[in-house]
């Protein structure tokens, strides 16, 4: 069960690193589950948001939790398929999960879905892990230590590859906005058609922020609610490879700490940190 109260044991950047390739392979391992169940046949119920839940879903939160049990069993956890008996404020470090981010894409049969996996130090994401196991991509990062990309194939990881963010384009260049497959928002879609020049990414769940982090979008806005497992590890790896996200006031996010709900009303995500602005 996820931990009610949870514990104030902290995990700085040395000790992230020093975990990473243990965790990446159990986010490897969360992903497989999910491709082993089949799509066609699997159960799909609704929890109390109305939101989909699967087989797969519940499949990858299982192996997850195991593995967490045994590479780290001192750091809490909270994890979307076991957020109803926890309690915040969160202290110290704790992992936050998402075990399959997209659901609706994974329902309808397309593979831009992910595992995710951030480790939470002191309210900020420090490490993220984002897997897309459909279309074998795995991007990961600790922040002030760098980010990577790596493949995923049959016989394990491929070499990582490191990655960074890249500068906004010049006024007059076309820029591009990784924007939702799934869950546009009138929000979000006037804030980029009120910056001209641009060139919209549809893409599902944190494969957006993958796509950030690589340098292949400039940014990612969600100027409506979401869930803080939705974004923790998108927002650790486009940190750790040199971009910012912020709430659309330009100020950091914080995670853990609301006693109300896990809810993170709006966010913008900067591949340049040094274009963030509000929201006008």
């Amino acid at each position: 069960m996820t931990q009610a109260v949870p514990s104030a044991h902290r995990i700085d950047a040395d000790a992230a690193v020093a975990l990473m390739q243990s965790l990446t392979e159990l986010v490897v391992q969360a992903g497989r589950a999910i491709l082993a169940i089949n799509r066609r046949a699997m159960a799909v119920t609704d929890k109390s948001d109305g939101s989909p839940v699967t087989e797969a879903d519940l499949a990858a939160d299982r192996v997850i939790h195991d593995g967490l049990a045994r590479i780290a069993p001192e750091i809490a956890i909270l994890s979307e398929e076991r957020a109803e008996p926890s309690a915040a404020p969160y202290r110290g470090s704790f992992f936050l999960i998402d075990p399959l981010d997209g659901t609706k894409e994974f329902v309808a049969g397309r593979g831009e879905y992910t595992v995710n996996l951030a480790l939470v130090t002191d309210g900020t994401p420090l490490l993220g892990i984002v897997c897309a196991p459909a279309i074998d991509l795995l991007w990961r990062g600790v922040v002030g230590r760098g980010a990577e990309r790596l493949t995923i194939g049959e016989t394990g990881l491929g070499a990582p590859e490191p990655i960074r963010t890249r500068p906004m384009p010049r006024a007059g260049d076309p820029w591009v906005a990784a924007v939702s497959r799934s869950h546009g928002d009138p929000r979000s879609e006037a804030f980029i058609a009120s910056r001209p020049g641009v060139v919209r990414m549809g893409l599902g769940s944190a494969v957006k922020f993958g796509r950030l982090a690589e340098g292949a979008a400039d940014i990612y806005p969600r100027l409506a609610p979401t869930s803080e497992w939705d974004i923790a590890a998108g927002q650790a790896v486009v940190t750790a490879a040199g971009g910012r996200v912020t709430d659309e006031k330009g100020a950091p996010l914080r995670f853990g700490e609301r006693r109300d709900s896990f809810i993170v009303p709006s966010f913008i995500a900067w591949g340049d940190p040094s274009v963030v602005a509000p929201v006008a």
